[in-house]
């Protein structure tokens, strides 16, 4: 449990957990259905992954320099990490969509298949930056509130 103690990780547990909590009151603001099923949502508002790894990068950088090799790591996982979610997940979340409508018009020709598949994979871009914005609020409360000793 020694890993606990790592200041960043922690910071980047609490925006994701933090981000995951909030997809739940923001599905219900824009569904009208409550649905704790976003608890572990891959996809919605805010990205859970921006908010890890933007809170993960900016502790970092806060507490180790924004000159360290160590941030610029952090910094180039943190632009990988948003721009898979709105593009390449966000692209294969599209693509099951269309598949899903195929085996429904598929399905009322008498071919069944046996599986649906997932469609919120990826984020739109506005969710990744709620995501970051959450992870900047999340790495700069953390540094208030629990300064380099």
């Amino acid at each position: 449990m020694e890993f606990m103690g790592n200041r960043h990780l922690v910071t980047g547990i609490v925006g994701l957990v933090l981000a995951q909590i909030l997809k739940i009151p923001y599905d219900l603001w824009r569904t009208k259905t409550f649905s704790l099923t976003m608890l572990t949502s891959t996809g919605g508002m805010p990205s859970s992954h921006s908010a890890f790894v933007v809170s993960i990068m900016l502790s970092i950088g806060f507490h180790e320099g924004f000159g360290t090799p160590i941030f610029a790591v952090a910094a180039a996982l943190a632009m990988v990490v948003m721009h898979d979610a709105a593009g390449v997940r966000r692209a294969a979340g599209l693509h099951a969509e269309a598949l899903n409508f195929l085996f429904e018009k598929l399905q009322k020709h008498g071919i069944k298949p046996n599986y649906e598949l997932k469609e919120m994979l990826g984020h739109q871009p506005l969710e990744v930056l709620g995501g970051a914005i959450l992870g900047i609020i999340v790495s700069v409360t953390a540094l208030h509130f629990f300064p380099i000793l």
